[in-house]
């Protein structure tokens, strides 16, 4: 093939739609599959009647403005939503959770150990080895207070468990 002048125009429709489609997995969003809809149909209204470039052009864009502006309406209607809202927000997902503070809340400041990671901390004035819980987050800085007086309970101290009395 020389140009593509030798290709029938439907040829040129429907590879314009398949590289779209292909694109729509790629780029985030959902938006270039509209774009590939209207151009694939655009290739199988030319292949079957057999339309001039003017007419393929603007069937193209008004299936386009169609396809965009019905979908942009069937999606604010049925929106998509996350089945885990909370799955890239690591913080949010620490919020009613217990922690430990590792280094003494003073003046508003400190650390608390969550999980196998250290956060800086806010909140009321607390000793190293107080349990608390996370009430929220501000930046990277965890928000704490007091975990309720059950959390504080070590394995050790609960009946039943630890040494025997003698």
């Amino acid at each position: 093939m020389d140009d593509l002048g030798s290709l029938d125009p439907h040829w040129i429709w429907l590879s314009i739609g398949l590289v779209l489609a292909a694109l729509e997995m790629v780029v985030p969003g959902v938006y270039l599959i509209w774009l590939a809809l209207a151009a694939l149909t655009t290739g199988v209204l030319t292949f079957v009647l057999d339309l001039g470039v003017a007419v393929q052009v603007t069937n193209f864009i008004f299936l386009s403005l169609i396809a965009v502006v019905s979908a942009k309406r069937w999606l604010r209607d049925r929106p998509i939503t996350s089945v885990d809202p909370l799955m890239n927000d690591r913080q949010g997902r620490m919020i009613g959770q217990s922690a430990v503070v590792t280094v003494a809340i003073e003046g508003g400041a400190g650390r608390v150990r969550y999980g196998d990671s250290e956060w800086a901390a806010r909140g009321p004035d607390l000793a190293v080895g107080v349990r608390v819980r996370i009430t929220g987050a501000d930046g990277t800085r965890l928000v704490v207070e007091p975990a309720p007086l059950l959390d504080q309970v070590k394995p050790a101290d609960e009946p039943g468990i630890g040494p025997e009395p003698t």
